[in-house]
């Protein structure tokens, strides 16, 4: 079983990338999408959305990361793919699945699937453009407005050569609503002679299991699920296997994830965004540890980094002094901190 972690604008940026490969159970990244328009991008911008192309394209927890591409340019792509290729990534990932509507409206993401002929052209521009030892992947939903085309598309994304396909398995028009419809993966499996990683609303090991028997995949790319149950690759990759310990990450295990996460933030982050991204990534936790849902409601009104910081302590010092059976009091008990 092989676990990926999907590219989420906006979320899974290189700071939740580095959390969450260091908790385990992930076996390679993808980054969020690096947008190309109508120039040679400077090796600055590559390395600024995906920082760990300078430490060889890996998370401090060595799980290796490839760099996604958004565009719907086939040269200017390719033009990108070269340079973004000399810095070493741990291969290239091609996105036609993102539905921002900004995105859809200048002909990219999603878009691409109303035309399979441009996406044939866009990956094979780009496995032509890059050392053939350099994996180039590529990322789709079902379709746009409907799935009628899925087939074609994903024929198209294997005809150009790519080496491997992630299928989100709902249209743009269904955007993240459930459920996905992962037995048309196995359609697309059918179809094409690359492998095929499943995706979309796995949010649990029975999520998972559903998912592999519908779609046939043994490959899974997490998004959501992951961010709201850090330990889920690894509960999953247990599932599989009879004999491995079922003990979940549980939130003692989480907390400090939580704190590290915290520090990343305020070392790499613009100051206006920090607080935010705490609260954020909180939010996600909440709806699977009711510790989280506490602490998302005592540090949701402030901003104050100094704060957040005596909050954290306060937390971390109570779960080390207090019991499993204490813990939960222990932590109400901490006052808000904009109290």
């Amino acid at each position: 079983m092989t676990i990926l972690l999907a590219p989420m604008e906006g979320l899974l940026d290189f700071v939740l990338r580095d959390i969450l490969t260091r908790v385990g159970g992930i076996d390679r990244c993808v980054s969020e999408f690096i947008r190309i328009t109508d120039q040679l991008l400077p090796e600055r911008v590559f390395t600024r959305i995906v920082p760990e192309l300078l430490s060889g394209s890996r998370t401090l927890a060595g799980v290796p990361v490839r760099a996604q591409l958004l565009g719907s340019d086939p040269v200017c792509l390719a033009e990108n793919a070269g340079r973004l290729a000399g810095l070493g990534p741990a291969g290239i990932d091609l996105n036609f699945g993102c539905p921002a509507k900004v995105v859809n409206r200048h002909g990219g993401g999603a878009l691409l699937l109303e035309t399979p002929e441009i996406i044939f052209d866009i990956v094979a521009a780009v496995r032509r453009a890059v050392p053939n030892h350099m994996p180039v992947s590529a990322k789709m939903r079902l379709g746009f407005n409907d799935d009628s085309r899925a087939v074609e598309c994903a024929l198209a994304i294997a005809g150009g050569g790519a080496d491997e396909l992630v299928v989100h398995a709902r249209t743009k028009a269904q955007a993240y609503r459930p459920p996905a419809y992962w037995e048309r993966i196995a359609d697309i499996r059918a179809a094409v002679r690359i492998p095929v990683v499943a995706n979309g609303e796995i949010w649990t090991v029975e999520d998972a299991r559903r998912c592999r028997e519908a779609s046939g995949c043994d490959m899974l790319m997490l998004g959501r699920g992951v961010v709201t149950d850090p330990g889920l690759g690894w509960a999953i990759k247990a599932s599989m296997n009879a004999a491995a310990p079922q003990n979940r990450v549980g939130w003692p295990e989480v907390l400090p994830r939580l704190a590290e996460f915290w520090h990343v933030v305020c070392t790499r982050l613009d100051a206006r965004s920090r607080a935010g991204r705490l609260k954020q990534w909180l939010n996600f936790l909440r709806r699977r540890f009711p510790e989280a849902q506490t602490a998302y409601q005592q540090i949701r009104t402030t901003n104050d980094p100094a704060l957040i910081d005596a909050w954290l302590a306060a937390m971390l010092q109570a779960q080390l002094v207090d019991g499993a059976s204490g813990r939960k009091a222990a932590i109400n008990a901490i006052p808000p901190v904009c109290a």
